[in-house]
């Protein structure tokens, strides 16, 4: 029955301190072979005066956004092809890769690429997946089936997509998409 203990200084909304929880618990669970019921986290909390390092007190950092939330909010911007909301989640060196394609950096050359693919898309999720990288960014996995129509006007759905996203500093770095588009469309 493994016990973590963690001291954070006063200021965390209580979202944010069951985020920390949730993290932590899972974090145990990929080492520890642990029901989450036998997991128990308890965060300390600190008063700011009552802290200090190299001789100074200090004040919390905010916490980051949940890079879920932010990874959502940016497909749900796209789809809506509101590119000024997806355009402002994006962090310097920005870039991503779709099947057969070299890395874009754009969100104007995804949209000029997927013109002859197809004329609108739409993504069903089945989960979201996130963790922090050993690198300073968290790494999230969208899964599900997306639906839309091909250039001919024919109605298309069920077709498996995974995005993998990195979020540095709550913007995104990088998107990687594997999708079954192109074998589904042969195949009709």
């Amino acid at each position: 029955m493994p016990v973590i203990e963690c001291h954070v200084m006063q200021g965390y909304a209580d979202a944010d301190k069951s985020r920390l929880c949730e993290a932590l618990t899972h974090a145990v669970r990929i080492v520890v072979p642990a029901p989450p019921e036998a997991i128990t986290v308890l965060v300390h909390e600190l008063s700011p005066s009552g802290y200090m390092r190299g001789g100074e007190h200090r004040t919390p950092a905010p916490a980051l956004p949940d890079p879920s939330d932010t990874v959502r909010r940016f497909l749900t911007a796209m789809e809506a092809r509101d590119l000024d909301t997806a355009r402002n989640m994006l962090g310097a060196g920005f870039q991503m890769v779709f099947p057969g394609t070299a890395p874009m950096t754009t969100l104007e050359q995804l949209i000029d690429w997927a013109k002859p693919r197809y004329q609108h898309v739409t993504k069903t999720y089945d989960g979201f997946d996130a963790m922090q990288s050993p690198h300073d960014h968290a790494i999230v996995y969208c899964r599900g089936a997306l639906s839309g129509v091909w250039p001919d006007g024919t109605p298309f759905d069920g077709i498996r997509f995974i995005d993998r996203f990195e979020v540095t500093g709550g913007l995104l770095t990088r998107q990687d998409v594997w999708n079954d588009i192109a074998e589904v469309k042969a195949n009709t």
